[in-house]
């Protein structure tokens, strides 16, 4: 069985593989930079849920950023004279995924989060 993954971005969830391209809602990111992605569950010889996907690393590369069809919106009342016409193109990002693997153990935490928890630990201890 292949190694795959479940990753969540833009509110919805995807089924990937290494070397896999899939279409998202619109990142931030530039073309070309390395996007981390979330993992909801991992296989590679049993299935990992839960605590254990902290240490499961998604990697993928932004190849490009698209549009998606025109999508035409069109209302309609039979003999009321009520027309309305709208439509949309969605914003898109082309996602490569480049690396899919299960780390020995959990990344350490970036600075930024840790120093969030320190400050929400001492405004507790002033009560």
């Amino acid at each position: 069985m292949a190694t795959y993954a479940v990753i969540e971005t833009g509110g919805k969830q995807y089924r990937v593989e290494k070397g896999s391209t899939l279409l998202v809602d619109r990142l931030s990111a530039k073309e070309g930079d390395k996007v981390d992605l979330r993992a909801v569950a991992f296989r590679e010889k049993e299935m990992v849920l839960g605590k254990d996907l902290e240490k499961v690393k998604v990697e993928a590369k932004v190849a490009g950023h698209e549009r998606g069809p025109k999508l035409r919106v069109f209302k309609y009342r039979a003999k009321k004279g009520y027309r309305r016409r709208a439509g949309h193109r969605s914003e898109l990002t082309r996602l490569e995924v480049t690396e899919i693997k299960m780390l020995q153990r959990r990344p350490a935490a970036t600075k930024s989060s840790s120093a969030s928890t320190a400050t929400k630990e001492d405004a507790s201890d002033g009560s």
